[in-house]
């Protein structure tokens, strides 16, 4: 008996359907699409301004989320719509081995250019002079290739006899075997999972460091405000107040929903490897909660960051402070000039 039940099956395990498939693919493409959208608008408001670091980054992630989205979906979804595995759609191997190759790479480039934009933040915030001197569009601008490249090597190890491709239950998806007494093999599953954990625990870290530093300002704000005996019509200073707490929120959401999308297909290359599981529903799982990072991503880092969104959540909260951040946006700012952490905070690439 095999390892995989799937291994080598030509019709999909009964009891599956495609529905989840297709809700994830059709959320992943529309949400994409409209932070493309976005990010399109902006660059027309903007383009005598130029194009910050955060944007250029973000760009590369929605761009690789869809071509995730367009390239591995569609084949899913033609398999189950055929009745037929993915060995069985092709005469070969070909199919299956490139389906897993793109999962394995778009996942792990979406992990890197979302590991480029957590240091670009925690720099921002943290240490604005040293980002200043080191951050630039050029840097921001090399920061994808670099990422495809390193993917690229790295996920086509398999080819070259590090690791293997297996096609797993229900039949319609293939990716790396996390199972198996070989030790080139599982070196590689091993591997694979091992950076990815590393790529998930300094995200959130540096996640962590600018949630304190947003907290810290908001508390520095507020005690500058009791001494000075500040009006709650100041512009400035309750505009710096509401940011902190919105992007505060925002960032505790985005590192939430990260580490429970990214944490299960981890924890199952470890369980794989070591305990020698065959669940292959639970590896169907882990990888659609994997998947759902390029439905996340573009409503966490665009959507939701943008102003037409957040004072639309201020009017339907119709909190005094939410208004009067409303009409501190139209006015100029007034009063003394922030420390160099809350200048930071207020220009920093969080251009939407």
């Amino acid at each position: 008996m095999a390892l995989y039940q799937c291994t080598s099956s030509k019709v999909p395990q009964a009891g599956h359907t495609m529905v989840p498939s297709l809700l994830i693919f059709s959320a992943g493409l529309l949400g994409n699409l409209i932070a493309l959208f976005i990010l399109w608008l902006h660059k027309l408001r903007f383009k005598n301004r130029g194009s910050s670091v955060f944007y250029v980054l973000v760009t590369a992630l929605t761009i690789t989320d869809l071509l995730g989205k367009c390239l591995v979906s569609p084949m899913v979804l033609v398999s189950y719509a055929k009745n037929q595995t993915m060995l069985e759609l092709t005469d070969n191997r070909r199919l299956c081995d490139l389906f897993a190759f793109f999962m394995l790479f778009f996942g792990l480039s979406s992990m890197l250019i979302l590991l480029a934009m957590a240091l670009e933040c925690w720099l921002s915030l943290g240490h604005p002079y040293l980002y200043g001197r080191l951050v630039t569009k050029r840097l921001g601008l090399l920061t994808a290739p670099a990422v495809y490249v390193f993917s690229c090597l790295f996920c086509g190890m398999p080819f070259l006899g590090f690791g293997t491709y297996v096609q797993y239950c229900p039949g319609t998806w293939c990716f790396i075997r996390m199972t198996e007494p070989s030790a080139r093999v599982l070196g590689f599953s091993l591997m694979y999972g091992t950076v990815m954990g590393l790529l998930v625990l300094v995200v959130v870290l540096c996640n962590v460091s600018v949630m304190k530093h947003l907290l810290r300002m908001y508390q520095r704000q507020n005690r500058m405000n009791s001494i000075k005996h500040v009006k709650a019509t100041e512009k400035s200073s309750r505009l710096t107040d509401v940011k902190a707490i919105d992007h505060f929120i925002l960032l505790a959401l985005m590192t939430t929903l990260f580490a429970i999308c990214s944490l299960p297909l981890i924890v199952r290359t470890y369980v794989g490897a070591f305990a020698a599981n065959f669940d292959e529903d639970a590896d169907l799982l882990a990888m659609r909660f994997l998947s759902l990072n390029s439905v996340v991503d573009p409503w966490v880092f665009i959507i939701f960051r943008t102003s037409v969104f957040r004072t639309c959540i201020h009017a339907l909260c119709r909190a005094p402070q939410h208004k009067n951040l409303v009409q501190a946006e139209l006015l100029s700012e007034e009063g003394a000039g922030p420390d160099p952490a809350s200048k930071a905070f207020t220009q920093r690439p969080l251009p939407l």
